[in-house]
């Protein structure tokens, strides 16, 4: 899931050293090849205002895993490499990963028009299903209104106030697609690029409509058990996150100022199919370098998930169907996604080959931005 920018993104905020914290763990198994450039990389990340990291990184060589700052601004207790973590936007490639196996059973079209799975849902003020593809939802190139810029949700749910009145709130699907048909498409479909929650809270529900199942028992049965993902969960309307665990924290404020709230506790239901995912970063190691060395799609629907449009402004970012590529300032391609949610910045990315992999997430969500972290890891 992602939201403004100016609730979850990269404004630079510093905390002081007493809450950040300069507590650093590696462990694991790696023999070669050195990660220090990316530890020196998280540790300037906390220095910066992060409370805290948590990474792991898989190779040739093994696999290797540190933390630095926090987990709990309270108590001060430290990350752990294997915290559980709310993945954000990560979910979309999972929900991509169910509609490119289905099409592969010949169950879809990814050209089916949204309208032949869910008739009548997508319509008002311009949007039309009809018109629409179940690719262009995948890609953002719907011109759909993404739910999460709608004000009245905005202040619900991303500014302290409406936050914790509505914490605990249970959003449907539906109702998430009703805000955005409240407003104008962004542009006419194919003709532009803009990322929107609401495409895969939609995919979530072609899902659902084609197999007579949710979306997350389909991750689960087909993703999760068998690449045997034992800290990822699809959690509905779970408020917490499974332990070990730590804190996450937000300003809840149009600007990165103010108090520090800790935002650990929400129904998850907001984000849906767009964002409510839970993981750590082994986890999601194993499902993208699986994903990219066609573990999970057969050759033609990985081709297809792998073809990209350009995203303008962000030259160096192009996005397939749920995967974003990356090319870094060294040259070299990374595959996957970021996420963020309430308190939650992570990313997740791999080679084209699957052999090298990086996830880290770190557990705040106005302050640092994984990028700089992966360049050192790749280059």
């Amino acid at each position: 899931m992602r939201v403004r920018a100016t609730l979850v993104g990269s404004t630079a905020l510093l905390l002081t050293a007493a809450l950040a914290g300069p507590a650093v763990a590696a462990s694991g198994s790696h023999s070669g090849g050195g990660h220090s450039a990316t530890r020196e990389a998280i540790e300037a990340a906390v220095e910066a205002g992060v409370p805290g990291v948590t990474a792991t990184a898989r190779d040739t060589h093994g696999t290797w895993s540190t933390t630095a700052g926090v987990g709990d601004l309270r108590t001060g207790g430290h990350r752990s490499a294997a915290d559980r973590y709310r993945v954000g936007s990560i979910t979309k490639t999972f929900v991509a990963t169910v509609l490119l196996q289905l099409e592969a059973e010949g169950r879809l079209s990814l050209d089916d028009k949204v309208d032949r799975w869910l008739p009548g849902v997508v319509r008002g003020h311009g949007h039309d299903g009809r018109h629409i593809t179940v690719r262009r939802l995948l890609n953002h190139t719907s011109g759909i209104y993404d739910y999460t810029s709608d004000d009245d949700f905005a202040r619900a749910h991303f500014l302290k106030d409406g936050f914790f009145r509505h914490r605990y709130d249970t959003l449907t699907p539906g109702a998430l697609v009703a805000i955005a048909m409240r407003h104008e498409p962004e542009f006419a479909p194919g003709t532009s690029w803009s990322y929107s929650n609401t495409n895969y809270v939609l995919a979530g529900m072609v899902i659902e409509k084609v197999t007579g199942r949710s979306y997350a028992t389909e991750i689960t049965r087909r993703v999760i058990d068998p690449l045997h993902l034992t800290a990822t969960s699809v959690p509905g309307t779970r408020v917490t996150v499974p332990r070990p665990s730590s804190r996450a924290y937000s300003k809840l404020a149009e600007t990165a100022t103010g108090p520090t709230y800790d935002v650990t506790a929400l129904n998850p239901s907001l984000a849906s199919s767009a964002g409510e995912m839970i993981s750590d970063s082994a986890d999601l190691d194993r499902f993208y370098s699986a994903l990219l060395r066609g573990k999970l799609l057969p050759a033609h629907q990985l081709k297809e998930m792998k073809t990209t449009v350009k995203i303008d402004g962000v030259p160096n970012v192009r996005y397939g169907l749920g995967l974003m590529d990356t090319t870094l300032t060294c040259g070299v391609h990374v595959w996957g996604h970021d996420g963020g949610i309430h308190g939650s910045t992570s990313s997740a990315v791999t080679t084209a080959d699957g052999r090298h992999s990086l996830a880290l997430n770190f557990n705040a969500d106005w302050t640092g931005e994984p990028a700089p972290v992966i360049e050192r890891e790749f280059c």
